[in-house]
């Protein structure tokens, strides 16, 4: 899935948020921000065990399912895929050890 992908994807989500009447999953996940994130939540976990326990395409259909989730729940807190973007634009280039191992006590 492309960049462009993601965005199609985060609008037609956009969408369904202010679509009036819609009584999609969509729109059930986006009016629950708590049901939001525990989908996240779950979808990772499926996420790691194809990873570590299913083939290929199991491992593809579960960060799929997790893309989606993850894009519903950051409309259902207003936040926009591009800030999240931004935000990893703004750490290229630095250590993930720099700032994750800090200074110890």
């Amino acid at each position: 899935m492309s960049k462009d992908a993601l965005d199609r994807l985060a609008a037609t989500i956009r969408e369904r948020r202010t679509a009036a009447h819609d009584k999609s999953y969509t729109r059930r996940l986006l009016d629950d921000p708590i049901k939001s994130a525990k989908k996240v939540g779950e979808e990772g976990v499926e996420v790691a065990i194809a990873a570590i326990a299913q083939d290929r395409s199991a491992l593809v259909s579960e960060s799929a399912d997790l893309l989606y989730h993850f894009l519903v729940l950051l409309e259902s807190r207003d936040i926009a895929l591009d800030e999240v973007c931004e935000a990893l634009e703004q750490r290229m280039g630095t250590s993930g050890l720099a700032r994750h191992d800090g200074p110890t006590d």
